[in-house]
């Protein structure tokens, strides 16, 4: 029931674009590092190009994805149909992070819409697409975004979500240093 295609054809496209939530899965390389799966909304996914996407990724309790992609590059983003044709899609990259001050920061900020809480954009190189049927996934009504992680950084402010970044976004559950997602943040090396 799983095809794999070499590129985001224009019918894939149009199917991710049009899902209100996506799944981005990382790991560490040691063997009893944590798998993180994260889930992601707020009109974030952007399709570049037949094999490459990117994300805008907001601040938030950690910041595992950035540590693993700069670790080891790896990046699965999954998507999944709720309403519709059943159908599930997943995008095998390899990833980097975007911070502030970033050759490409300014470019990949344009394409999406100003959000507060912005930490970085992960850009991810396809390498492979597998669909598969989707039976399983249940069949949910889309009612809406919530805006619980927008009004929580605009009360934090700009100098607040430095400071939580430095102290909660620095290091992986395992130890693993995030890329610093602003020059003020001061990420200390491992040691």
């Amino acid at each position: 029931m799983a095809n794999r295609y070499d590129a985001i054809s224009p019918e894939l496209q149009a199917f991710l674009e049009a899902q209100p939530v996506f799944f981005v899965a990382t790991a560490p390389l040691a063997t009893d590092g944590h798998v993180n799966v994260s889930p992601k909304g707020l009109d974030t996914f952007r399709v570049l190009g037949p094999r490459q996407v990117m994300y805008l990724d907001l601040t938030g309790s950690g910041n595992e994805t950035a540590a693993h992609v700069a670790e080891n590059g790896r990046l699965t983003v999954m998507f999944c149909a709720f309403e519709g044709r059943p159908q599930i899609v997943r995008l095998y990259c390899r990833g980097r992070v975007v911070v502030r001050g970033a050759e490409g920061w300014d470019d990949a900020l344009a394409r999406f819409p100003a959000q507060p809480g912005v930490r970085q954009v992960v850009v991810g190189d396809v390498e492979l697409v597998q669909t598969s049927c989707g039976y399983a996934v249940p069949t949910m009504t889309f009612a809406g975004e919530r805006d619980q992680l927008v009004r929580w950084a605009e009360k934090k402010g700009e100098e607040g979500l430095v400071e939580y970044r430095r102290a909660r976004n620095a290091r992986s559950l395992d130890g693993l240093v995030a890329p610093a997602p602003d020059p003020r943040c001061d990420v200390p090396t491992k040691g």
